[in-house]
């Protein structure tokens, strides 16, 4: 889909066997892609099966929800936020680049860093609060509280392991699979056939509105909260991989995953009313087989570390493209190690200095984060899919005075366009849009902002020279073929290339 040539040649290298990956926002090159979107399964799915999808489905029962409503907004929220984390993932192998480089093309080499800065906040954020749940596990399984140590140990491992890399991760998140399905399966079932629930708890009778919507933007938010990095993930899968399976395993993985933990969340929540996520999940074992509790809050340590791996991993990766974009850096092993150490040193320091009740700051956090991301996503997917449908000059990308230009003026602007057409019908916890008020509470500023931003940008797309686009792509592959992208760094790669 794009035109970037299948000739390789001799001087690209390969990362094949290496034991620590040594690309971060370079393009990945023809002999280095491996794999089957098959292993894009249980990469999702664990990435979402972990405590803090499940005390993400608590949420709506805090405030009155019923089991029966909060799993209803849970389904919902997920299924819509899920098609557009797939939809981004089908991009990775298509392209062979990292999520936020190929949004360059959108917002500008610099213009990028906007919405770079907003994904390194949310993901330090979310793994400040897996540091915090995964802190007191080990407090309550061994007795000792000592906060920050545990942070460290937690933060420590999940940085080794995102410092080996993409490969690592993707093996770890395999085999966390069978142990999860094996723990995790085995408790859930148990929970639905012991665990007693009150049989009000099944019905909508005195549907409460405000909770619904609060538990379904929550769940829509945490499934879209993977959209601006699920593509580092795919972008070493060969270019022939299929845009559908791709779409469809990661699809798969993150439903399956969040959606079967956010309601086992609601299920706690409705049968140990006002528990905090450890304490229900504890209390639950207990009552299915005492002493239970504790040596599943142990099964679910894994997978919280896992998943802030793929936090850091992620983040790291934009953290060099906003330093990159700034002034444009060779992306060495080095630098992505050292990418990698300043985002966990971060939730370190923010997991230390936090304070509050977790779901109250954790679910205004996720709101917060769908409203930001909303726009984002729109004016990417339909860039991509309808604008200019998978074509792009690839090494423009990486040169701050390519054709995509260093303010992509039209991206941005679709993307404020958005971000002010969801102001007046925002739910927060410190501030509700006016129509928000009007509809008694309802939120609906995803569909708002997304319609908004989308219209607005393939409106302003029309004046785009997609003439001298194809023009520029097709040159660049005829004429330096692999090679236009196998090096980081548009004039240093062609002196490379020009020398040999």
């Amino acid at each position: 889909m794009n035109a970037v040539s299948t000739t390789i040649p001799s001087d690209v290298g390969s990362s094949r066997g290496e034991r620590i990956e040594s690309r971060s926002i370079d393009w990945v090159p023809l002999s280095e892609r491996r794999g089957k979107p098959g292993t894009l399964f249980p990469l999702w799915f664990m990435s979402n099966a972990n405590i803090t999808t499940l005390a993400t489905g608590m949420l709506g029962a805090a405030l009155g929800a019923s089991l029966a409503t909060s799993l209803l907004a849970i389904v919902l929220g997920v299924a819509v936020g899920t098609v557009f984390t797939a939809f981004h993932s089908a991009q990775g192998p298509q392209l062979g680049l990292p999520q936020m480089i190929q949004s360059r093309a959108q917002f500008g080499y610099r213009g990028v860093i906007l919405i770079c800065a907003i994904v390194v906040f949310s993901l330090v954020g979310f793994n400040m609060f897996n540091q915090m749940l995964g802190a007191d596990i080990i407090r309550m399984t061994t007795g000792v509280d000592a906060s920050g140590l545990w942070y460290l140990l937690i933060g420590g491992l999940a940085v080794i392991l995102a410092i080996f890399g993409y490969h690592w991760i993707h093996a770890t998140q395999k085999w966390l699979t069978l142990l999860f399905l094996v723990t995790f399966g085995l408790f859930t079932i148990a929970a639905v056939a012991v665990v007693p629930i009150d049989p009000a708890q099944f019905t909508f009778a005195d549907f409460n509105w405000t909770a619904f919507l609060v538990q379904f933007s929550a769940a829509a938010a945490y499934a879209l909260g993977w959209a601006p990095y699920v593509s580092d993930y795919s972008r070493y899968l060969p270019p022939q991989t299929s845009p559908a399976k791709a779409l469809t395993y990661t699809y798969g993985g993150v439903f399956v995953g969040a959606a079967w933990l956010m309601a086992l969340g609601a299920l706690v929540a409705a049968a140990f009313a006002g528990a905090s996520p450890l304490d229900g999940v504890r209390d639950a074992a207990d009552m299915i087989l005492p002493g239970a509790g504790f040596w599943l809050l142990l099964a679910a340590l894994p997978g919280l570390i896992s998943v802030i791996t793929v936090n850091i991993y992620a983040a790291s990766l934009e953290l060099i493209t906003i330093v990159d974009s700034i002034k444009p850096i060779k992306p060495t092993r080095a630098l992505r190690v050292l990418g990698c150490l300043v985002i966990a040193a971060a939730a370190y320091i923010g997991s230390l200095l936090s304070t509050g009740e977790f779901l109250a700051n954790f679910g205004s956090f996720l709101v917060i984060l769908l409203y930001v991301l909303v726009p984002w996503t729109a004016v990417n997917l339909v860039d991509y899919y309808l604008v200019r449908r998978g074509n792009y000059a690839i090494r423009d990308i990486f040169i701050p005075n390519g054709i995509y230009g260093s303010w992509g003026w039209r991206g941005l602007v679709a993307y404020l366009v958005g971000i002010i057409a969801m102001i007046p019908f925002v739910v927060t916890t410190w501030y509700t849009g006016p129509v928000a008020l009007l509809l008694g509470g309802a939120d609906l500023a995803l569909f708002v902002g997304l319609t908004a931003s989308a219209i607005v940008y393939v409106v302003l797309a029309r004046s785009i020279d997609f003439a001298r686009e194809r023009e520029v792509a097709a040159r660049e592959s005829a004429e330096f073929g692999e090679s236009a992208v196998a090096f980081h760094g548009g004039a240093s790669a062609l002196s490379k290339v020009s020398e040999g």
